[in-house]
């Protein structure tokens, strides 16, 4: 689904790279967690993979198209979510998710089914067709989802996507992750909750000064995803963290 192979990312005026050699491959119906501390390089890692940054060295594809050589067929099989919530806050919440459904092709009849479902899951029945600038933090990262999943890609790439959200926002993102990854597809995500993330993934990857440092597989047994947190601390020399105080015993595999 996504193969990430020796990645390199160095930015200029900076002796060290950002992202140093890093290797991943995500499997089908796979909920992948991206843990690392501020700096790690899990945004430069997300950017590269999207194709929006160029990377120095290496190889990244999805779904077998690579994104350097083949980027427009790598594109339509991924839907990103970034870090700020990026939108155009003068359109209404359709109107901007049918633009995206424009970029993507998307057929009428296939868009208008989506758009109601993801309304009604998302519970923006009252706020889809009024202006985004007027949404509140979460509406806004719902709205972004919707955008990015209007062309049901196969690879679902989320940076920092339950920063800042109220419980049942991140809840609703959290449902509708687990159902995209049953269907077969694949979801990738970078987090600063450990909770969510050891109790939501299959596996996950820490990241610590641009250099991959362990793949933790969290279907193999109950003690790997009780000592994730340990791990993590012994790995970056950080407490650097934001442990949920609200369990999710919804998201339990």
């Amino acid at each position: 689904m996504l193969i990430i192979d020796e990645l390199v990312k160095k930015y200029p005026n900076n002796n060290l790279a950002s992202v140093d050699h890093i290797s991943i491959t995500l499997k089908e119906g796979e909920i992948f967690g991206f843990l690392g501390k501020n700096g790690a390089g899990k945004s430069t890692t997300i950017k590269c993979a999207t194709g929006i940054i160029p990377f120095d060295s290496g190889n990244i594809s999805i779904c077998g198209h690579d994104i350097s050589k083949k980027p427009i067929m790598a594109k339509m099989n991924m839907g990103y979510v970034p870090d700020n919530h990026a939108v155009i806050e003068k359109l209404t919440g359709r109107e901007y998710v049918n633009y995206v459904a424009d970029l993507y092709s998307v057929s009428k009849t296939d868009r208008i089914e989506r758009v109601n479902y993801f309304t009604k899951k998302f519970n923006l029945e009252d706020a889809i067709d009024k202006q985004i600038k007027s949404y509140s933090h979460g509406m806004k990262q719902k709205i972004c989802i919707m955008a990015a999943l209007i062309h049901e890609p196969k690879l679902w790439i989320l940076d920092e996507p339950m920063m800042g959200l109220d419980p049942q926002s991140t809840q609703d993102i959290i449902n509708y992750m687990r159902e995209h990854a049953a269907k077969g597809n694949t979801v990738f995500f970078s987090s600063h909750n450990l909770d969510i993330v050891k109790r939501l993934c299959h596996r996950v990857a820490i990241i610590n000064l641009g250099k991959l440092e362990k793949l933790v597989d969290l279907t193999e047994c109950q003690d790997n995803r009780d000592t994730l947190e340990s791990e993590f601390f012994r790995i970056t020399g950080s407490s650097q963290i934001y442990p949920s105080s609200i369990r999710y015993t919804s998201v339990a595999q």
